[in-house]
């Protein structure tokens, strides 16, 4: 039966923590619930916080950002950037939002998803997806250009308050841009055609 039990486990998908083994003292205007995640994140390195609406994801986002050690780029949608900017001075946090490359004057950049093309993503060891969901469409421009530019990026985070539980495209994308897993791996290792529709896929059996 042992051996059967090591079978397993290789056949086993793990993502091996890649963040910090120590992680600091955290903001203490945190509620606590929003600073078990945040060290939850910080020692994953690449991590999502599915949190729902009302639950601070902008402050565990910018406690993720100030705590982590290397230079991060926070992108946000339009009208939440310079939100970020308001929140980070409420949290004593040090950021700067930026239109871009050339703007960049702190360690922790802020910028929105329409200036995204401005930036060499690739160059920050960090990067921050508030309202991930935009990873959601699989063949969007945004999507794309977010998995491959942040493909070596060791610290990844992505925060949203609706990861549909049925929607296996947008888990899948979430996936990929963590380097958990690719989209298609996902997909065929999961789940199957539902019946003759190809375009329906469901979970697989036990």
């Amino acid at each position: 039966m042992n051996h059967y039990y090591e079978f397993l486990k290789k056949k086993a998908t793990v993502d091996v923590p890649t963040g910090l083994f120590s992680v600091p003292r955290l903001n203490q205007m945190l509620f606590d619930h929003q600073a078990d995640m945040v060290r939850w994140a910080l020692r994953r390195g690449r991590a999502a916080l599915f949190a729902d609406c009302g639950l601070g994801k902008s402050p565990m986002e910018l406690e993720w950002a100030n705590r982590q050690p290397h230079e991060c780029i926070i992108v946000a949608p339009l009208a939440v950037a310079h939100q970020f900017v308001r929140e980070a001075q409420k949290f004593g946090v040090d950021v700067a939002y930026a239109k871009d490359q050339s703007q960049i004057t702190k360690r922790i950049t802020i910028t929105n998803y329409e200036r995204l093309e401005n930036f060499h993503i690739e160059q920050f060891g960090a990067v921050s997806l508030d309202e991930s969901s935009i990873l959601k469409n699989q063949n969007g421009h945004y999507r794309t250009k977010l998995i491959d530019a942040a493909k070596d990026i060791p610290f990844r985070l992505a925060a949203t308050a609706t990861p549909a539980p049925n929607d296996f495209m947008e888990l899948g994308n979430h996936a990929e841009f963590l380097g958990v897993m690719k989209y298609t791996d996902m997909l065929s290792t999961f789940f199957t055609h539902d019946g003759s529709e190809t375009q329906k896929w469901r979970l697989k059996g036990h």
